[in-house]
């Protein structure tokens, strides 16, 4: 194992990860922060994004400062060679996307086909979503329109004519016009995924703003082919998400019970896993556990507990963590966000790995394949194994953190005008809105994306939360961000104390009205696809009010963001007219152009994403100058619309 140079305490906020690492070093254990220490300094070529490897030339790198190279072998200047990785990155973060939504839009064919062992949990959504897409609904059989809507759902990745069919339906009529005026109107998921990389091959598009208004149009398309169609196709199998309280941190880890961790992103599995542990409970207690306990990490984690009320673990960075508690039978893994040194990790104890697809193996790991056809075996195979795995523990090894807290979870745009209802029957929107317009809620913030070993885990995310829920803020948070947020109580009651009294009052008020102390400060609305509940509540508010998304008060922040999935959602923010956050510098400084597009402001330079589209990237690595520059922008959007604007400082 490499030296290792920080204290535990420099190197997570959480404590229960901070006692993990202790035990991992104990036991000759290498984990992710002690591989990240032994990276050392990171490639500064690769860090300013000036390294390119598209063709066997190179590699070729340009030297910043004019002193050595300046265009590679095929005369690609810095800021083409800058824009086309931002282009990669994008494109490598919409992919899995896509993916996630074509696997559940054919698990719901399956479904209404009678193939796979699934329901319509969610009819009335179904219906809706049918009836938006010009298709018939009366008088026709349940199954009957889900097989029709997930054949138009199949045509977002088919089509070649026209624009993605999910994009008609949830994009707003002008801002869809600017789209178009400027070419980035997606026809079908699978097609600007090839065109995307096509472009990014040597001797092809060389052209900066075209390479970046090229990232655009494929994050529109991770937007809609890619978050909406899977959030809402997964609620019409799985449920709409509504409050639910839960509970968080590796204390949710049980001595006595098996355990099993489930860990990526897609549902289909999880739902099952959760489904067959609760039927194989007695086949536990015959190996001498009390039951099976299921714990969720990372956004397969967050897709749980928002529709069961499965507690969760830890988030990106700590994966490794819950096996060095010696208490983990198995962890189930299915695509996305997972590390490869699992099986190695659990190597030193007795936790099984078990990949279940066949595009995501890991040398060491067991394998065991899903489809939606096999999923009761396959769920029922991978816990029949982590029972077996229960009485090979060794006690020696086992030490579970006991810090746990309480968590509220499940606030899906339903759900908060359901909430808001009780406020106001006839008109939900209207206190919310009414309370944004006199301040007492100063703006809406999107707190998104994951955690990375680069930075302290969750000190930033907490950080950037806390400044902006002292100025009013309301946070909405997903993926593994809304780990960070509630595993320090900003998703409890406990929370309110960092808000300031506009905003507390706004929470009591709405909490009591259903039965709550208080609404918790930070509302989670799901796993990394579930940003489009984000841009549905967006949109809501907009559409309410009768002006874009661009013009509203809000932004999005990802503090410590690692995936290309969150460059990619960004992008798709971006595209919308909002701010964007990101605490982590992109691998753009090489280029002062595509810095300028990228991040400068409309009155300053002469083409730029503000300019454009209404929005900006902003980078600011400490996490209370970042609050303070989106509070800047919410208050320009604030003068903008003639609203109250109180002073930050």
């Amino acid at each position: 194992m490499s030296k290792t140079v920080h204290n535990v305490e420099e190197l997570s906020l959480d404590t229960g990860v901070q006692e993990m690492l202790l035990k991992a070093r104990e036991d000759g254990v290498e984990t992710a922060f002690d591989r990240s220490e032994a990276m050392g300094a990171r490639c500064k070529f690769g860090l300013l994004g000036v390294c390119c490897k598209r063709c066997l030339e190179g590699p070729c790198r340009i030297v910043p400062g004019g002193k050595g190279p300046q265009a590679g072998v095929c005369g690609a200047t810095a800021d083409a060679i800058v824009a086309r990785n931002f282009l990669t990155l994008v494109t490598e973060g919409a992919a899995p996307h896509i993916e996630h939504a074509r696997e559940v839009a054919l698990t719901l064919l399956e479904t209404a086909e009678g193939k796979a062992p699934y329901s319509i949990s969610n009819p009335d959504k179904l219906l809706d979503i049918a009836a938006r897409l010009g298709l018939t609904v009366d008088g026709r059989e349940i199954k009957e329109v889900a097989r029709e809507v997930a054949l138009k759902a199949l045509e977002n990745f088919q089509q070649q004519f026209g624009v993605l069919p999910w994009l008609k339906i949830k994009a707003q009529p002008k801002t869809v016009e600017r789209w178009q005026s400027l070419n980035v109107l997606p026809v079908n998921a699978h097609l600007e995924v090839t065109n995307a990389v096509n472009r990014q091959a040597m001797g092809c598009d060389a052209d900066p703003v075209n390479l970046l208004l090229g990232a655009i149009r494929v994050a529109l398309t991770d937007g809609y082919a890619g978050l909406h169609l899977s959030t809402d196709l997964q609620d019409v199998l799985f449920g709409v998400p509504a409050v639910v309280k839960s509970e968080y941190r590796l204390g949710v880890i049980k001595e006595d019970m098996v355990n099993i961790s489930v860990h990526g992103h897609i549902p289909m599995l999880s739902e099952k896993i959760v489904e067959w542990a609760e039927k194989l409970e007695n086949e536990a207690r015959a190996v001498g556990a009390k039951g099976i306990n299921i714990f969720g990490v990372c956004c397969t984690g967050n897709e749980i507990l928002m529709r069961r009320g499965v507690p969760v673990a830890t988030n990106f960075s700590s994966q490794e963590m819950p096996i060095v508690t010696g208490a983990v039978e198995a962890m189930v893994v299915d695509i996305q966000c997972i590390m490869p040194s699992l099986p190695r990790v659990a190597k030193c104890y007795h936790t099984e790995i078990i990949t279940t697809l066949p595009s995501v193996k890991i040398p060491g790991a067991t394998h065991v394949e899903f489809t939606p056809e096999n999923a009761d075996e396959a769920a029922q195979t991978i816990i029949r194994k982590a029972i077996a795995n229960f009485t090979k523990r060794d006690p020696a090894k086992i030490k579970i953190p006991q810090d746990k807290v309480e968590a509220y979870a499940g606030f899906s745009t339903e759900q908060i005008l359901e909430a808001l209802k009780k406020v106001n029957q006839e008109d939900p929107l209207q206190p919310l809105v009414e309370n944004i317009k006199s301040g007492n809620i100063l703006g809406v913030v999107a707190l998104v994306g994951c955690t990375n070993p680069r930075i302290k885990q969750d000190w930033a995310n907490v950080e950037v939360a806390k400044e902006l829920l002292k100025h009013n803020v309301l946070i909405v948070a997903t993926g593994c961000s809304a780990h960070s947020l509630a595993k320090f109580s900003l998703m409890s009651p406990r929370g309110l104390e960092y808000c300031g009294e506009g905003l507390q009052q706004v929470l009591k008020v709405i909490g009591k009205a259903n039965g709550l102390e208080t609404l918790p400060p930070v509302l989670h609305m799901g796993s990394c696809v579930d940003n489009s509940r984000v841009d549905d509540l967006v949109m809501t508010l907009a559409n309410y009010l009768g002006v874009e998304a661009r013009d509203l008060p809000v932004a999005g922040s990802s503090p410590e963001v690692q995936s290309p999935k969150a460059l990619a959602i960004g992008s798709y923010f971006l595209a919308q007219g909002i701010d964007v956050h990101v605490g982590i510098q992109p691998p753009i400084a090489g280029s002062e152009l595509v810095s300028n597009i990228l991040m400068g402001d409309k009155d300053r330079h002469a083409l730029t994403m503000d300019g454009l589209f209404g929005g900006k990237l902003i980078y600011e690595e400490d996490p209370i100058k970042a609050a303070h520059l989106i509070l800047e922008r919410i208050i320009q959007k604030r003068k903008a619309l003639g609203l109250p604007c109180p002073d930050i400082t």
